[in-house]
């Protein structure tokens, strides 16, 4: 961060980390209506109201979730530089002010442009200063702590879909826009501005609330900037892992309902299993944070690898009810590992001084490779006829991504 030094003053209070975890939770979990789980309760509502096709729909998603990301290194740069507390409390507002334009969007370029805020604003910047928040405040604890977060704020995402959709029975979509705005307003804005504190030196506290012996460096204040980061076989180890998860993983999802109909499953049949996938993700978020804290990081990334590959060999074999919750179960574990690896390792390998910026380049690679996925196994079934046989196929990828992890030690245990 920029700027003179804060003093620090010595606290004799409780450790304010586990309270910074949980508002950050919170926040993270009401990024839900940027998300893609809240955005398709609306997509019928657009085509019927703005004459849209589905089509023409996905494109404006696409491109306003693409330009969106475009500004996700600058975000952290500037999160690193004004603090997450203001950070966060400006998204807040920014994105409050994003839902609201949404609730008049009227035609194709002002949908897309509400796309590009709300992707920006929520998916993108609200939760990269979500996740720093929490980063700071731990070390030792940090896989624990953002296996927590991860899984709760998953849980609260959920919900939203849910509680947008009953909203728009009630009062129409675009009244749920509004709703969705207030919400933000009154949530997210308060709790960033009056609840988060950007740093445990901030209040004379340490990470994991425990000062630094003669053993042990102040953790808090080391770490090497984006320049230096990018650099490294680490960052791109890690890059290749969550990039692909992202890519795969929204790939499957977005055809789930047309890889199980494949398979003999009902549209309603393929759209349950994602309940399944609420439940792996609750064990493999907090698993994988255990792991990191006690067993390292060394080879976290090949085992995540590992699990993808499973998670599409599965997509492509199942043809029973066992198997394909089975195969729900598994994608919902290996995505919740991925988030907490993602999370983790970032301020792990490269310290928390310039995470932001660092975290905001990793998110925006994410992003680039969750675009890609849905038009990947699109062209890959054009070309197979089969999307069990496009996941098939696209399990050779995390292998060959495993090879590269496993190659050379990135930088730690």
């Amino acid at each position: 961060m920029t700027g003179a030094a804060e003093p620090i003053v010595r606290d004799t209070t409780r450790f304010s980390g586990w309270r910074i975890m949980a508002l950050a939770t919170i926040t993270l979990g009401l990024t839900g209506p940027g998300q893609t789980i809240g955005v398709s309760v609306f997509i019928d509502h657009f085509a019927d109201t703005l004459d849209l096709s589905k089509n023409a729909i996905s494109a404006g998603y696409a491109i306003g979730t693409l330009c969106g990301s475009l500004t996700l290194p600058t975000v952290g740069r500037l999160v690193d530089r004004y603090g997450v507390r203001r950070a966060m409390t400006t998204i807040g507002v920014l994105f409050a002010l994003g839902l609201t334009y949404m609730s008049g969007v009227q035609g194709l370029v002002t949908l897309t442009i509400g796309f590009f805020f709300i992707r920006m604003l929520g998916q993108g910047s609200l939760s990269l200063a979500s996740t720093v928040a929490i980063s700071r405040w731990f070390d030792r604890r940090r896989g624990l702590a953002l296996g927590i977060a991860m899984t709760i704020s998953s849980a609260l995402m959920a919900l939203v879909p849910v509680a947008l959709s009953f909203v728009i029975d009630e009062v129409g979509w675009r009244q749920a826009w509004l709703v969705a705005a207030g919400t933000i307003a009154l949530v997210v804005v308060p709790v960033s501005w009056f609840g988060i504190i950007d740093r445990p030196s901030a209040v004379g506290q340490f990470p994991d609330g425990e000062p630094p012996t003669d053993h042990t460096d102040d953790v808090e204040e080391w770490g090497v900037e984006r320049s230096e980061a990018v650099r490294t076989r680490a960052f791109w180890i890690l890059a290749l892992a969550t990039a692909l998860a992202s890519m795969l993983v929204t790939a499957l999802n977005f055809h789930q309902i047309a890889l199980l109909g494949e398979s003999g499953f009902t549209e309603t049949e393929a759209a349950i299993m994602f309940l399944p996938q609420v439940l792996g993700s609750s064990v493999g978020s907090p698993g994988m944070g255990l792991a990191l804290d006690r067993m390292g990081t060394r080879y976290a990334p090949a085992v995540t690898l590992v699990m993808l590959s499973g998670s599409l060999l599965l997509a492509g074999w199942v043809a029973s009810t066992v198997g394909v919750v089975l195969y729900a179960v598994w994608l919902g574990l290996q995505s919740g590992m991925v988030r907490t690896l993602g999370a983790a390792l970032l301020p792990t390998w490269f310290g928390t001084r310039h995470l932001g910026s660092i975290q905001g380049t990793m998110s925006f690679i994410g992003v680039l490779a969750s675009a890609a996925g849905p038009i990947a196994f699109s062209l890959t079934e054009s070309a197979t006829d089969s999307f069990r046989s496009t996941a098939t196929l696209w399990a050779v990828a995390p292998l060959l991504a495993m090879v590269f992890a496993l190659s050379k030690r990135p930088i730690t245990t």
